[in-house]
């Protein structure tokens, strides 16, 4: 039975309707007089999150037909916004609704809005409509103004108090949050502790209702002094409600679980704890939750074996463990921390892949034949004892290096960074380095062959270098360093790609319900802008839409100097990955079958495929599994649920992620801004302006702008088709992509904005004079 609001969709939806008063409406709809009153409260809910509009003589119709369409407020620095509907259809999908700083009214970023198209843009009552008027207009940009704030994105706002001469005011954090917000002082309030000029807080918003005067707000929270590492710290849990303690009820339940592998639990499960098994991850790793595991056969044949730390083991569907992960998502992983999904006894403790422990495992298991293909596929619950936990960093010294005794050398990650060091190399025989080098490189034979592979049948390479901030004791930046996505994280990547790919598969085939990772195909419009953008740069590409030619231009650019800028555009026009309760496919690899499976200690979708796997092993008669413990089955209206929210806690955690990131560089270029000894930067010029020219590190990947006055040695002006600054008298070009020394200049906190200046310039003297 459709319900009231399903039923008057539905009839402002119908081609012949008309905006009715909401009597009418209900005379239409044939309502009961008990129905008729629950209608004015549901037109009264629908007005307020957007989805129907109120016209002159008080009639509703849907927004569109009002020349009205609600959304997201994504400001820019300068001020004006770009609206991001909630409902984009696919006929709108390339159409780019702006707003003037002007129309912007009250609204602040994040904000859920309700726009009025501006006169002479036109009026859309169907897609129909939409198309005729872009086919016959060409424009792809409507202008709208706010007229109504149906939700604030943010009830409280984070930033620094500062002081004018007659007022307190908060710079918010978010450069993007224009507006400074006025606060009282703080002398003449009760928040404790007080907070002084330069503290970090957080402020609750007062209604704001006039746009020519700033908002205020009152401070609800004082965290101490800006760019403490404590502080900042605090303030980005505050901002992204984060939350590094757990309840006392799921530790309770913690506490009820054995911190060693017991006999009972062993029961069943295939053991393999006799089985040469590794474990390879970064320096800072905080758990360990992949291994891999190989073994000589008889008959010649190879089998590798992919075992994954069997969360579901541990976190009862329901409970209040389990509750708390579904909640957080995944973990959320900040510079020098972790803000775990699960608690540090189970991340870090009775599910984490350590050395010489018995563990708990789901695996996936390659059989490979004596021509190095693929033969066999199993799946089983089984029981591990992982030989050695290696970094990134030793297992490429065993592959690239046969001197053990270099190797040995290799340092032990810092204590003070990482969950488990690990015994270091020098304490292990030549006996043990020998089988671990031959291991690793056995290892990488395996994953350089399914590597050609999968790249051959269409999946792209987008692996992009990372940058890894270090910190001190005390969370002060220390170094910063680009992570190459070298052999030994391609090793890694493979085997964990193929068990992701295995178990989807199957979970599909099996026509069972699943989480699966879904990566949707580009929108051909952004990669026809991205054609034109490439075109001015003198790249010609054949129709992005088709695959082959995706792979022709990324193989193309590898080989340019500017491919860094030029991936980051690619990646710039594709779609996000998600979480969806359907096998939609996955652009980026190619893959019809896919999901997240590896890593369950991080990620809910993971532990979720976990239950997920047992039901599977059992419909497959496998032997290792217990029925007992077998997890309640999941609906597809549930894992649709779970999908959607952790999609979001994702994206939250990403953004947090970014938020703590960029303080530590601002910590960072502050000292080296102060420091009278410069260090000197390498850096790719990215984009160019009349008055200066934006670049990013090439070590830090940090991005920062070079200002044309800094500039000395002659007056420079943006070419004709805006591919370099040129000087008027010497002639000296500052081109795009091109590699140039810089130091750093300056750092606003505020704006979050770090200027540099090119390094050892000749002095013109004639300019001087």
């Amino acid at each position: 039975m459709s319900s009231i609001r399903e039923d008057l969709m539905e009839l402002m939806r119908k081609e012949d309707y008309v905006p009715l008063p909401s009597e009418e409406i209900s005379k239409q709809l044939k309502l009961s007089h008990d129905k008729a009153k629950k209608l004015e409260r549901i037109i009264k809910e629908m007005l307020r999150d957007g989805s129907i509009a109120k016209v002159k003589g008080n009639a509703y119709c849907l927004p569109y037909s009002a020349d009205l369409i609600s959304g997201t407020l994504q400001f820019l620095k300068n001020g004006c916004a770009i609206l991001e509907p909630e409902n984009r259809q696919d006929a709108t999908a390339h159409i780019r609704y702006f707003v003037r700083a002007e129309n912007t009214s009250t609204a602040m970023h994040g904000d859920y809005v309700l726009c009025r198209v501006m006169s002479g843009t036109g009026r859309f009552d169907n897609e129909a409509e939409i198309r005729r008027h872009f086919r016959e207009h060409g424009k792809e940009e409507i202008n709208v103004r706010v007229i109504r704030i149906l939700k604030r994105g943010n009830a409280t706002i984070v930033g620094t108090l500062q002081k004018s001469k007659y007022h307190f005011y908060i710079v918010p954090d978010n450069p993007r949050i224009i507006q400074d917000i006025l606060v009282p002082d703080p002398k003449k309030t009760k928040t404790r502790p007080m907070p002084t000029v330069n503290d970090k807080v957080a402020v609750r918003l007062i209604e704001w209702k006039q746009r020519h005067l700033n908002p205020q707000g009152e401070i609800v929270r004082v965290f101490g002094r800006m760019l403490d590492p404590q502080v900042e710290y605090q303030s980005i849990l505050y901002k992204f409600n984060l939350d590094p303690d757990f309840s006392r009820p799921v530790i309770g339940e913690v506490e009820q679980i054995s911190q060693k592998v017991t006999d009972e639990q062993r029961n069943g499960r295939l053991d393999i704890r006799h089985v040469f098994t590794i474990t390879i991850d970064p320096d800072d790793a905080k758990d360990f939750d992949d291994a891999l595991s190989i073994e000589n056969l008889p008959n010649g044949n190879t089998r590798i074996g992919v075992h994954i730390a069997d969360v579901s083991a541990y976190v009862t569907a329901n409970g209040e463990l389990d509750k708390e992960a579904r909640k957080r998502g995944n973990s959320t992983y900040l510079v020098g921390t972790v803000i775990p999904m699960l608690p540090h006894a189970l991340s870090n403790g009775i599910c984490s892949l350590v050395e010489r422990e018995d563990r708990l495992t789901k695996s996936v298991f390659f059989t490979f034949d004596k021509n190095h293909r693929i033969i066999n596929r199993e799946l089983a619950n089984t029981v591990i004892n992982s030989s050695k936990r290696l970094t990134y960093q030793q297992a490429y010294a065993f592959l690239r290096t046969d001197n053990l005794e270099e190797i040995k050398k290799m340092p032990l990650p810092a204590a003070h960074e990482t969950g488990y060091t690990g015994k270091a190399l020098n304490k292990l025989s030549s006996k043990e380095l020998g089988k671990l080098q031959s291991t690793i490189r056995t290892f990488w034979f395996y994953a350089e062959r399914m590597r050609r592979e999968r790249m051959k049948g269409g999946s792209l390479d987008l692996d992009m270098p990372e940058v890894k901030i270090h910190v001190d004791e005390k969370g002060y930046p220390s170094r910063i360093e680009r992570v190459q996505h070298d052999e030994s994280h391609q090793l890694i990547e493979e085997f964990m790609l193929k068990a992701n790919e295995e178990v989807a598969g199957r979970i599909d085939r099996a026509h069972m319900p699943g989480i699966y990772r879904v990566h949707d195909d580009p929108d051909p419009l952004k990669l026809q802008d991205l054609r034109e953008y490439l075109m001015t740069m003198g790249i010609k590409t054949g129709d992005l839409t088709h695959i082959g030619e995706v792979k022709k231009f990324l193989s193309f650019i590898d080989s340019q100097p500017e491919s860094y800028i030029f991936k980051v555009a690619f990646l710039r026009s594709l779609k996000k990955a998600c979480y969806r309760a359907s096998p939609d496919g996955h652009y980026g690899l190619q893959k019809k079958d896919y999901c997240h499976f590896t890593s369950p200690i991080r990620r809910y979708a993971d532990l979720v495929m976990h239950r997920l796997f047992d039901r599977l092993l059992l419909k497959e008669g496998a032997d290792s599994v217990r029925k007992d413990k077998l997890p309640p089955s999941y609906r597809i209206g549930q894992l649709t649920e779970i999908s959607e929210h952790i999609s979001g806690t994702e994206k939250n955690s990403a953004e947090a992620e970014r938020e703590s990131s960029k303080i530590k560089l601002l910590q960072f270029f502050k000292r080296e801004a102060e420091s009278k000894q410069k260090t000197v930067f390498t850096a790719l010029i990215t984009d160019l302006q009349n008055h200066g020219m934006f670049i990013e590190l090439t070590e830090s990947m940090a991005f920062g702008f070079i200002h044309v006055s800094t500039i000395r040695d002659d007056l420079y002006v943006l070419n004709q088709h805006r591919t370099a600054l040129v000087g008027r008298r010497h002639k000296q070009q500052y081109k795009l992509g091109q590699e140039i020394k810089v130091i750093t200049d300056h750092v606003d906190l505020f704006k979050r904005e770090i200027d540099f200046r090119i390094a050892e310039q000749p002095e013109n003297k004639s300019r001087k004079r």
